[in-house]
């Protein structure tokens, strides 16, 4: 059950993962979580850099959905200057809006990977929808109060890994 919560792989942050990489393992689309996986939470717009590997992504053709569980005003507030597909209210870990990213951008699961920071949602959704699953570190070091009971709980299953021994990252 517990392995339901580890990911495929663990990064620093987005800008590790290159376009490369990802097409060299087949990779066409990228289903990614928007606050503290983009950008901070509380950051209303993309910064630069973000902006600079969105479009690098957009030069190899891999396509990008954000999926999250934020609300409708925050999410396109964010998309939409990027023109980048989005889904809100996703209610991850639950899988229909992961498939209904996939969907919309035409590609199967094994086409896609799912990136987030969060082991609760992005990781546990993405791995029961049968998705490559990324977990990256957090951007900030604040959260919601919803999201704070998430980390509480993410520690302790980490913690659990790294005793199994099934961790291959140090924090």
């Amino acid at each position: 059950m517990l392995k339901q919560f580890l990911p495929n792989e663990h990064v620093k942050n987005i800008f590790e993962i290159k376009p490369d990489q990802l097409k060299a393992r087949g990779v066409k689309g990228i289903i990614t979580d928007l606050d503290n996986t983009l950008v901070e939470w509380d950051r209303p717009s993309a910064t630069p850099r973000l902006i600079e590997w969105f479009e690098e992504m957009k030069k190899n053709n891999i396509l990008i959905t954000i999926v999250s569980n934020n609300n409708e005003e925050r999410v396109k507030a964010f998309a939409d200057p990027l023109q980048i597909p989005f889904i809100f209210r996703a209610k991850k870990p639950m899988i229909p809006a992961f498939n209904k990213a996939l969907s919309q951008m035409e590609l199967n699961k094994d086409e896609a990977v799912v990136i987030g920071d969060q082991l609760l949602t992005d990781v546990l959704g993405g791995n029961r929808g049968g998705f490559h699953t990324i977990l990256v570190v957090p951007v900030a070091q604040t959260d919601g109060l919803a999201t704070k009971f998430n980390r509480f709980v993410e520690r302790r299953i980490l913690n659990w890994f790294r005793k199994k021994g099934m961790l291959q990252w140090e924090d």
